[in-house]
């Protein structure tokens, strides 16, 4: 699925549950989702866009960051047919042909055939972690957007106090409390919006962390069981 496909997908989520919000909100007659956004200003907006952001990621590595998505099996199969049938070459150039984690690890090691089994695995261990890292990397902008969104949400809290004072300073003793309310606002929308994006971001960033952990041992051990055979016997 296109990152830019799963963007959109989140930007209508996001836009039937304000506009859903606000026509229930119209019938009880509370406060609307759309009046809680307004209240957060510039940085209620920013924040809503990161939590946009933070879906459309959640989607998208709950479609592509899995085994048989990063792998597929039928594409194994084929590697593991070609390695009994001593065709090498051949699987090198599958391998060279459609990368992806397994097939970069084995491209590493499969030249490294005729120096022996100790240079093969070195070879794969080094892309092995490489490959990780990508992953890793692909999955911590959620941990990015979790760290963010805590610092916007109380600059937005500052801000908001700020302006509160600002009418103090500026009505002096006539000052009421509806004078204030919209800094106040401000302030405590804010931080609940700072952290109403934080906390789910996290916990996914931790979920596909931990994913791309298992999903990286699953595949360096389909790895090291295709290269078992160069291994040298020991009498």
């Amino acid at each position: 699925m296109k990152a830019r496909t799963v963007l959109q997908l989140a930007l209508v989520a996001f836009l039937v549950v304000a506009f859903g919000g606000d026509a229930m909100a119209q019938e009880g007659g509370s406060q609307s989702f759309g009046d809680i956004i307004k209240a957060g200003g510039v940085i209620g907006f920013l924040l809503i866009f990161m939590s946009i952001i933070a879906v459309a990621l959640f989607i998208e590595h709950i479609v592509t960051v899995r085994r048989d998505k990063l792998v597929d099996p039928a594409l194994i199969d084929e590697i593991e047919a070609l390695f009994e049938n001593e065709e090498y070459q051949e699987a090198l150039e599958l391998c060279e042909s459609e990368p992806n984690f397994l097939t970069n690890v084995l491209s590493a090691g499969l030249p490294k055939i005729n120096a022996g089994f100790d240079a093969m695995e070195k070879a794969m261990d080094e892309v092995s972690e490489e490959e990780t890292i990508k992953l890793q990397q692909k999955v911590s902008w959620l941990s990015l957007i979790a760290s963010v969104a805590p610092m916007f949400g109380l600059l937005g809290t500052v801000w908001g106090m700020i302006e509160a004072f600002n009418e103090i300073t500026k009505l002096g003793p006539n000052v009421q409390p509806s004078d204030l309310s919209k800094g106040i606002s401000k302030a405590l929308v804010t931080t609940m919006m700072g952290l109403a994006v934080a906390i789910p971001a996290l916990a996914f960033y931790f979920f596909f962390r931990n994913k791309v952990i298992k999903v990286s041992l699953e595949l360096t051990a389909v790895a090291d069981e295709l290269v078992e055979r160069f291994r040298p016997h020991q009498s």
